[in-house]
């Protein structure tokens, strides 16, 4: 498939990139102890509205909470959003999530989404790499019923699974695959 990149593609995705800038996740916010509050507040809602997540959070040997995600796509798209990494009860580190995409696409969404590392190894690779990109060996546990969150036993042995949720916009079907993780000092 052949793509030529024109100068109508290049203001769609200037455009994009604008967007995306402007929405309101934590950017320019007041560092650590906003990104930790809005931390709490996510995970209260994803217990609240899947209370079988608690179960799998207990089980990670820890996880990544991202609150919120903002992604736009016009030809070229992005996403970004912070985030803190919990051992535990404690945050020991703060990350960014930003990916981008070209293709057919239009529309904004915003959304959370939580990766549980599984296994010990999982979560040291994480950690000790420049930036980790989400791949297509992310388990995603799937809601199949507005107030159930299933995580099949398979998916309970994955190493990374991801659960995405609150989903608003009208670009649906969110994916983490190319998202780049990358520590931070907020």
């Amino acid at each position: 498939m052949k793509s030529t990149f024109t100068r109508r593609s290049f203001a769609l995705g200037a455009l994009a990139t604008t967007t995306l800038g402007a929405c309101s996740n934590g950017i320019g916010s007041g560092g650590a102890s906003t990104i930790d509050a809005r931390v709490d507040t996510t995970l209260n809602a994803l217990y609240t509205s899947y209370p079988g997540v608690r179960d799998l959070a207990s089980r990670a040997n820890g996880m990544l909470v991202m609150p919120l995600i903002t992604e736009v796509g016009l030809g070229l798209g992005g996403s970004f959003g912070r985030g803190a990494l919990r051992i535990g009860e404690s945050t020991v580190d703060y990350y960014s999530a930003a990916s981008g995409s070209a293709g057919l696409q239009i529309g904004a969404q915003q959304y959370s989404h939580v990766l549980f590392f599984m296994t010990q190894d999982a979560l040291m690779e994480f950690r000790q790499s420049p930036g980790w990109a989400a791949g297509a060996d992310i388990e995603y546990a799937v809601s199949n019923q507005g107030e159930m969150l299933r995580a099949e036993t398979t998916t309970s042995l994955s190493p990374v699974i991801a659960v995405v949720f609150g989903q608003t916009g009208l670009r649906l079907g969110a994916t983490l695959e190319g998202t780049k993780y990358t520590r931070i000092i907020p």
